[in-house]
């Protein structure tokens, strides 16, 4: 298992077992922000780890040093050549640790491991200055079905990861 220390967390792949633990922390972590029953009865569908992803180890949790989840990524291919953040989430009492900082560039590696070029991210308003503060460049707005409601979209280009030359090439 890959697994990722940090200084009050570490970051592991998602257990498939563990589902229902991450989807409340998407679900608080998005009621955190003050919006409205309806709203958060229409977006608990959208906001839910994927089965299939946590079995492709494209999600990713950090939790604390009993193991506890504190935070969530989960990353999904669209193309060959663009992914996109479908969660990243920290449960509320845990936000201001780096966690989302963590998570984000977990999501940057696991876009990377993809061989995708793009990382596209459809924000929450309320998101937007982490991921510009991140350097993911802002490109428009996409459209979310719920009264009229638009979320900040970005992009973020993914470098390949770069290879060494072998013993006896370059200089």
């Amino acid at each position: 298992m890959n697994i990722e220390k940090h200084t009050t967390f570490t970051l592991r792949p998602a257990c498939d077992m563990e589902r229902d633990v991450l989807d409340d922390i998407c679900f608080r972590s998005k009621a955190h922000w003050g919006y409205d029953s309806d709203f958060m009865e229409n977006v608990r569908r959208q906001i839910r780890v994927h089965p299939d992803a946590v079995k492709a180890g494209r999600v990713w949790v950090a939790v604390d040093a009993t193991d506890r989840p504190l935070g969530v990524v989960e990353v999904d291919p669209i193309d060959d050549t663009v992914a996109d953040i479908t969660l990243l989430f920290i449960a509320p009492e845990n936000l201001r640790r780096g966690i989302g900082r963590a998570l984000y560039e977990k999501a940057i590696d696991l876009a990377r491991q993809l061989g995708v070029r793009e990382l596209l991210i459809d924000s929450d308003p309320q998101a937007a200055a982490f991921y510009a503060s991140m350097g993911a460049t802002r490109i428009g707005a996409e459209p979310t079905g719920y009264q009229g409601r638009l979320l900040p979209k970005f992009s973020v280009a993914i470098a390949p990861t770069p290879t060494l030359p072998l013993k006896g090439e370059g200089a």
